[in-house]
């Protein structure tokens, strides 16, 4: 009996230490397992700390409104730049971009950015921020405005941009989600108002301006030649022309292409604003720049239907614009191809139906203006139905307004919604709407359909004016009048020196004359300024850039 009681003893002694044995295993495993759940998926924040995000998310927005940030008591569009160094002395650092500097404050974890004499962009790079992530944002405040994209050496970063209001933009900035982390912290938020809109003692960039400086920024005008020739030189010295076109006559490689566009630059930089420097570079068989390998057509890319694909060619083509010191391409084609027997469209647009069209086109378009070039959406009110090259001669395309709705003007509807701020105007006669007047010319397309029906208020840009469809019908200087009346932007003449002259001069001439007044002069180039200020174009020299990695990017989408 005894020794039945010591083995039961034993028994239970080894039974209890393998229960300890088999209990600290479990937690050790369980202890692993939670550690690479954690580090695959963080930990979910308790009821207060999300509690606590959501009202920073709430006030972050609130403040916002008001042009300020949390913990910063200046505010965007109204602090001078005497006032931050007043209260926080001389900045750490500066880096200038044009006419904009940003300075560093990195004891206040802030940067500001200034124009003229005033701040107008406020970043905040604050502890509590790091709190804040992906997820969260969009919970709080919902899809964004804009999504836009930078990449560089040390960041690749996805910006989520909410209009606040009519005069503020917040950006929320953070690493791209990847499938690694796809609920990224947010890295810092950044308050800015168009430095175009700025309020100050001095008084504004358009009224400092002449008549002649005025009309000069709504030409967009062609050259001759490689280099900066006599005639390049007297219209941007003597007649302000505001922006360049450039073929594939003035652009015979790389290198010299650099050389005439920092050596314009250089001959601009004496007035007082830079200039659009543009191109047709859609990709396909339309291209301009030398040196680069082919991009797929629209009808390819329509054919994959891949709206990634169709974001990743824009930026391509910005990246492009920006190795060539350019900032304007006009692209996307937004046409539908509604017209096999299209002689000018073609493999140029995307396809024959309409929301195909608009979904592609759109991407591009945002492609390359999140990486800072600015698109022109191209040919309103649509060209795909036309078996004319206006380049010979003009089209007619007999549709009523309705018909158009149906089909031509959904890209273009899509494409304004979506915040586009340039759109090229066709030469085509739709004598349902104007009987008179070809679209480059027409009240009632550019006005009353563009501006007042679809709500359109970027720049409107001619196309060619040097076009037979304009040439065989009309004198520059006629042409050129009339489209400024009818409500165009921007005159686009690719050629011809003493054209461009006759069309400024007829121009000036009808102002002075009261046949068009100041003020539709002012309307064309307060809007010419706003994109131009947007998009911070400067005339800064170009640095040399290496194309290959333009053209390994190409390759890489041919695959």
């Amino acid at each position: 009996m005894k020794r039945f009681l010591v083995i039961i003893g034993i028994t239970v002694i080894l039974l209890i230490t393998l229960a300890i044995v088999n209990n600290a295993d479990n937690r050790s495993t369980s202890s692993v397992k939670d550690a690479q759940q954690a580090r695959h998926h963080p930990v979910e924040k308790s009821l207060d700390q999300q509690s606590s995000i959501n009202r920073f998310i709430s006030d972050i927005q609130a403040q916002a409104k008001e042009g300020k940030l949390p913990g910063v008591s200046f505010i965007a569009g109204e602090t001078l730049l005497d006032d931050v160094t007043d209260q926080w002395g001389d900045p750490a650092d500066s880096s200038p971009s044009g006419e904009t500097v940003y300075i560093d404050y990195p004891d206040k974890k802030v940067a500001l950015g200034y124009n003229g004499d005033i701040i107008f962009d406020i970043r905040s790079f604050e502890d509590r921020l790091s709190d804040i992530r992906f997820a969260d944002i969009i919970k709080s405040l919902g899809e964004a405005d804009e999504q836009r994209y930078y990449e560089d050496d040390q960041v690749d970063q996805i910006i989520l941009v909410y209009q606040v209001n009519g005069t503020y933009q917040l950006k929320w900035v953070l690493p791209r989600p990847t499938d690694k982390e796809g609920n990224p912290a947010l890295h810092h938020i950044s308050l800015s108002i168009d430095p175009t809109k700025l309020t100050s003692n001095q008084p504004s960039v358009l009224e400092t301006l002449t008549l002649d400086e005025k009309i000069g920024q709504m030409i967009m005008a062609g050259i001759e030649g490689t280099t900066p020739e006599p005639e390049t030189i007297r219209l941007l010295e003597n007649y302000k022309v505001g922006g360049i076109i450039f073929f594939r006559k003035n652009l015979t490689s790389y290198s010299q292409s650099l050389q005439l566009v920092n050596g314009i630059k250089r001959v601009n930089s004496v007035n007082p604003i830079p200039l659009f420097l543009s191109v047709d570079q859609e990709g396909g068989r339309v291209t301009r720049l030398p040196g680069l390998e082919e991009l797929p057509t629209n009808k390819e890319i329509g054919l994959r239907n891949d709206p990634k694909l169709s974001y990743q060619i824009g930026s391509i083509l910005a990246e492009a614009l920006h190795a060539f010191g350019m900032n304007m391409n006009y692209a996307p084609v937004i046409d539908v191809n509604s017209n096999p027997k299209n002689p000018v469209i073609g493999d140029r647009s995307f396809g024959d139906n309409p929301s195909l069209v608009s979904t592609l086109g759109i991407q591009t378009m945002k492609g390359t203006e999140a990486n800072d070039i600015i698109p022109v959406v191209k040919h309103f009110p649509g060209h795909g139905d036309t078996s004319v090259d206006s380049h010979l001669e003009l089209p007619q395309i007999d549709k009523s307004l309705e018909a158009l709705h149906e089909l031509e003007l959904i890209p273009f509807i899509d494409a304004i919604d979506e915040g586009a701020d340039v759109v090229m105007v066709a030469h085509i006669l739709f004598p349902l709407l104007d009987s008179e007047f070809p679209s480059s010319m027409s009240k009632a397309i550019m006005t009353d359909l563009l501006r007042e029906e679809l709500h359109f208020d970027g720049v409107i840009v001619t196309d060619d004016m040097n076009m037979d469809a304009i040439v065989n019908h009309y004198e520059p200087g006629e042409a050129a009048v009339q489209s400024v009346k009818a409500g165009s932007d921007v005159i686009l003449i690719s050629k011809e020196y003493n054209d461009i002259v006759r069309s400024i001069e007829a121009i000036k001439s009808a102002v002075e004359k009261g046949e068009i007044s100041e003020e539709r002069i002012n309307e064309s180039v307060q809007r010419i300024l706003a994109v131009k200020g947007k998009y911070q174009i400067t005339d800064e020299q170009v640095a040399y850039y290496d194309l290959e990695q333009i053209n390994k990017k190409i390759k890489e989408e041919q695959q």
